[in-house]
């Protein structure tokens, strides 16, 4: 279904061709090479630090009102042959303003908006200082565009790329012009095939007056598009740090600290060549005093020592949980000259893990939290920084103290608010029903943990990766290309445990025996048994031991939970309502709570956190309602339930304090059993 049409749109489609021939052809050509799939070496990421200034660096925006036009469906790659590229988009058709970052889909009133697939293009003007010019490096930056986004920059292209969710950038030092206005060029392509991460179909449909470009893909939520995070222009001297990987440790009973620094340097230049560049650093704690310093080796790679560090806890595991200190990077040369400085918070923090138990700090810890999604009214998966901020109060309200980013990775920023808040985090690869295994397919699964891993190795809040999301794991296929993909990602981090979400059941399941941490999920009262609430606690019961008999470690329920209308009360319960929504929520906890005295059952996860958005479906009333909040972030009867036992367990477990508002006055029992004592007497 997709048609090469030159080097820089490889990738691109013709969505107009016979749709019989392509399937016939496409099937064998897949039917063949399933059966041969090889471990190929990924081609890593390089650079991708986030964006901030410093002494040597210096940052600005391109969001804001982009201009937007979407190509006719029937044919997406008019643009590209028309160079829609090389002068403004407004002089090939009419544009209209959409924001950056959002999805563009929800913000107009235009249904053809909303559902269009295939390619849509965006155009803004800025203006880059002369200042630039002087001994710097110009990049540009996307935080996420999905699917795949082809940039140019007055009319050259300056970079391509592959896999929504994640960012990408390019150094533009030789594409702009300085002390002049600079056209930016953005073409974005929504369409999801086979061998995307993740995968979708493509099909022409019969409609009224002709044929309709139809993209259909079989996970639950709503395929958002457009230019979803921010887009920075950023400095950097000619010689400069390009890569930064940052560890610890802690010993003496958590006492002692050690931060363990990696650093990459880019663009060195031929005269500094010979120089022999060192890295001098310096760790500062919340009070911005310095608690240790040191100078690197000659790989550029060291370690501080933290005497008297306070630790990176999770929320309610300690009184100041999510301890960040700041690590501070000089890239000088030889002769003490200044190169570069770059910052980040770092954490620190351990992680260890046996088939029984999985710790922070040596303290076992019990994961209860939700699966999310990044989407909201209008925005759709938009970056927000007033929804970051809502959400890390309602997690926080709630006592969560993890959350799983289902099923794709979320906004940096809400990593660096997890970091921040002692939130730990499963973070989980755009990878969601992973099917028809071919190589093309393995290749690109690996590049997106490579992406992920890449950007987020540093934050301490990530506890786990995630390779997958309810992937079909019952093919023979499945096998070798989770093993692949499992052991590729202890390759890339070793520090961290590897876990999926397993919707398959345990018999027929090939790819849990590849993982450290088990993770299923399942339905009980609602897909299995709709109705149902005295089918609930004896299945999760059994389920979880069974898959702890089978693989020998810890094992947690990734989803569970029931569609709920707000607002919806019905007595006796019925399924819908904010009653059954409750007692379905009851049922589990009774098994949770069995199996919590089974060392091995380490986590409980709702699905799911809010309301969110799906494909039109006559099962789905609005989108997905199994949310504790509604899309608007308020909450349903069942979150002030959820809230009770989170800080019930966090009383339990890490002795936390609890609420003061978490039981409300109902009456004094003592006075009221006093009265009728008296009463008694007197007769």
């Amino acid at each position: 279904m997709r048609l090469k049409i030159g080097l820089e749109c490889h990738r691109f489609e013709i969505y107009a061709f016979s749709l019989l021939a392509m399937g016939v052809v496409g099937y064998l050509i897949h039917f063949a090479i399933a059966l041969v799939i090889v471990n190929k070496e990924v081609t890593p990421t390089r650079g991708m630090l986030y964006p901030r200034e410093s002494e040597t660096r210096e940052v600005r925006s391109l969001d804001g009102l982009w201009n937007f036009v979407t190509s006719d469906e029937a044919n997406p790659t008019q643009g590209v042959r028309d160079k829609w590229f090389s002068d403004d988009l407004s002089k090939v058709k009419d544009v209209i303003p959409m924001p950056v970052p959002a999805s563009y889909n929800d913000i107009t009133t235009d249904n053809t908006i909303r559902d269009h697939v295939g390619t849509v293009w965006y155009d803004r003007k800025f203006f880059v200082p002369k200042s630039w010019a002087k001994d710097q490096r110009v990049w540009l930056r996307f935080g996420s565009v999905h699917y795949e986004a082809f940039v140019w920059i007055n009319g050259e292209m300056v970079v391509k790329h592959e896999m929504g969710h994640l960012p990408f950038e390019a150094e533009v030092t030789n594409f702009v012009k300085y002390g002049e206005e600079n056209r930016i060029t953005v073409m974005c392509d929504n369409a999801l095939i086979q061998t995307t991460v993740p995968q979708g179909k493509i099909s022409e449909v019969k409609k009224d007056g002709g044929v309709a470009i139809v993209q259909t893909y079989t996970f639950d939520f709503f395929n958002y598009a457009g230019i979803h995070r921010s887009v920075h222009l950023y400095t950097t001297p000619k010689t400069f740090i390009e890569e930064v990987e940052v560890t610890s440790d802690l010993e003496d009973s958590n006492s002692v600290g050690h931060v363990y620094y990696k650093v990459k340097v880019g663009g060195t230049a031929s005269n500094e060549a010979d120089s022999n560049l060192q890295i001098r650093v310096k760790l500062r704690n919340k009070e911005s005093v310095t608690v240790a310093n040191g100078t690197s080796d000659g790989d550029l790679k060291g370690a501080l020592e933290v005497k008297n560090v306070k630790p990176w806890w999770p929320y309610l595991m300690h009184a100041e949980p999510g301890y960040l200190y700041q690590i501070e990077l000089f890239l000088h040369t030889a002769d003490n000259t200044l190169l570069d400085v770059y910052r980040l918070k770092v954490g620190i923090r351990t992680l260890t893990w046996n088939n029984t138990s999985f710790l922070i700090n040596g303290q076992p810890v019990y994961l209860r939290g939700f699966g999310k999604h990044e989407d909201s009214d209008i925005r759709g998966k938009g970056l927000d920084f007033a929804l970051l901020t809502r959400d890390m109060n309602l997690l926080k309200w709630i006592g969560a103290n993890a959350y799983r980013t289902s099923h794709y990775p979320y906004s940096e920023e809400s990593m660096q608010f997890a970091d921040e808040n002692g939130i730990m985090i499963i973070d989980e690869c755009p990878s969601v029903d992973t099917d028809n295994y071919n190589q093309a397919l393995l290749d690109k699964h690996k590049s997106s943990m490579e992406q992920l891993i890449h950007r987020d190795r540093n934050h301490p809040s990530v506890i786990m990766w995630s390779i997958a999301n309810e992937p079909r794991t019952g093919p023979f296929q499945a096998d070798s290309h989770f093993q692949f993909v499992a052991n590729f990602t202890r390759a890339l981090d070793g520090t961290r445990p590897v876990t999926a979400a397993i919707a398959v059941p345990s018999a027929s399941d090939k790819a849990a025996k590849h993982l450290d941490i088990i993770c299923f999920n399942r339905y009980n009262g609602w897909y299995s048994n709709p109705g149902k609430l005295d089918m609930i606690t004896t299945h999760v019961v059994e389920e979880a031991i069974t898959w702890n008999k089978k693989h020998n470690k810890p094992v947690m329920i990734g989803e569970y939970g029931a569609d709920t209308i707000e607002g919806l009360h019905l007595l006796p319960a019925y399924i819908w309502s904010e009653e059954y929504q409750n007692e379905l929520f009851s049922k589990h906890f009774k098994a949770f709570d069995i199996l919590r005295k089974k060392e091995w059952f380490i986590g409980e996860f709702v699905w799911n956190f809010a309301d969110f958005k799906t494909a039109q479906s006559i099962t789905r009333v609005g989108g997905n309602k199994k949310g504790v909040f509604t899309r608007n972030r308020q909450p349903k009867a069942t979150a002030h339930l959820l809230r009770k036992r989170y800080f019930a367990l966090g009383r339990e477990l890490d002795r936390c304090d609890l609420p003061e508002d978490l039981f409300l006055y109902i009456t004094d029992a003592t006075s009221t059993e006093s009265r009728g004592k008296r009463e008694t007497a007197d007769l």
